[in-house]
């Protein structure tokens, strides 16, 4: 961000300079002006996507900025195809109004003034993108209608994201080969082909990562908690690693987790899979369960009932390893992040 902040100023400035007569000062601080302005222009763009989304009921969580974009982070997924088109197209119906007030600025202010010339560049810039978020691929939001298109006419959402998702990576590719012929052409400035180039790559890694979630999304309704959470082993608090270990193997269940007790027998931690891992085999018989554990209220918990929407919803939200997974106040399982990747994306490999 303060790097395309600094280079953006630089290259207006240099601009400016030439066209406004300014000094070197000068010329930075108008650059400077205009990264606030395009920063504005693109809060504009993403309160135009929230305010539609609370409009219809939609939660947000916050908005990002960008220098080259920004997104709109909501609590959960449009609930009809007509809401995901009205959301998707009200970032672009706010850029393009902006863009046309610009323009009309530009053609009202006199040539050769700081004013017209702020005015102009606004004008591309809100056209540009107002132009190019509507081309139909993910993650632009045009690729969000043309979802909710294909959602609306085949009554599946998951369809209409890898479809949307497949034409973003053929915009991305469309965009490097656009840009590799302006620089060839020498019509396109060389500092401007590295932005270019990274909004390309940007999309490429949306469109993938939408086509990631939609494979994931398919496969939800396979989640079931008490199928997938691991059982539990409890061992008293201040029992060796090892004899830890060794009564898991005995109890022919490796896969169980080793939950620390206390003496009324309450689970109160956790042992980290990975922490116990970490330990050399000639030190576990002398290093207690409760060194490698983790307390039990610091682990994210799970409701035996919770579906797939759910599940994902926590793992996003509340970021780990394990988690518990409880039937009203009792600990019936652990529920393993690597589990659940497995579900979800059985091609993928994953460390157990």
């Amino acid at each position: 961000m303060l790097l395309l902040t600094v280079v953006v100023t630089v290259l207006y400035a240099g601009l400016a300079r030439r066209q406004l007569d300014l000094g070197p000062l000068g010329g930075y601080l108008v650059g400077l002006a205009f990264v606030v302005s395009l920063l504005g222009s693109v809060l504009l763009h993403e309160l135009g996507h929230a305010l539609t989304a609370r409009r219809y009921g939609i939660g947000v969580r916050g908005i990002t900025l960008e220098l080259l974009g920004g997104y709109t982070e909501m609590d959960r997924d449009a609930p009809t195809p007509r809401v995901e088109l009205l959301v998707s197209l009200a970032g672009p119906a706010v850029s393009a109004v902006l863009g046309a007030g610009a323009v009309a600025a530009t053609l009202a202010l006199p040539a050769g003034t700081l004013g017209h010339q702020l005015a102009f560049q606004l004008a591309v810039c809100n056209v540009v993108v107002a132009v190019f978020n509507s081309l139909p691929g993910l993650p632009l939001d045009g690729g969000r209608a043309l979802r909710a298109a294909v959602w609306a006419f085949t009554h599946d959402r998951h369809r209409g994201t890898v479809v949307a998702g497949w034409v973003g990576r053929a915009v991305a590719l469309a965009t490097v080969a656009l840009v590799v012929a302006l620089t060839l052409r020498r019509a396109l400035a060389p500092l401007a082909l590295p932005l270019l180039l990274l909004v390309a790559f940007t999309l490429w890694r949306g469109a993938g990562q939408s086509i990631r979630l939609a494979q994931i999304g398919r496969r939800l309704h396979l989640v079931d908690l008490a199928r997938l959470a691991r059982p539990l082993l409890p061992v008293p608090s201040g029992t060796p690693l090892a004899e830890a270990q060794r009564r898991r193997d005995d109890a022919a269940r490796p896969d169980a987790a080793l939950a620390v007790v206390d003496s009324a027998g309450r689970t109160v931690a956790l042992v980290d899979p990975a922490r116990a891992a970490a330990v050399p085999p000639d030190r576990r018989p002398w290093l207690a369960v409760d060194e490698v554990a983790r307390e039990l209220a610091a682990v994210p918990r799970l409701p035996l009932a919770a579906d797939g929407e759910q599940v994902l919803e926590t793992v996003r939200t509340h970021p780990g390893a394990q988690y518990v997974v409880t039937a009203g106040e009792d600990v019936v399982g652990v529920l393993h992040i690597a589990d659940l990747a497995q579900l979800l994306e059985p091609e993928r490999k994953t460390n157990t």
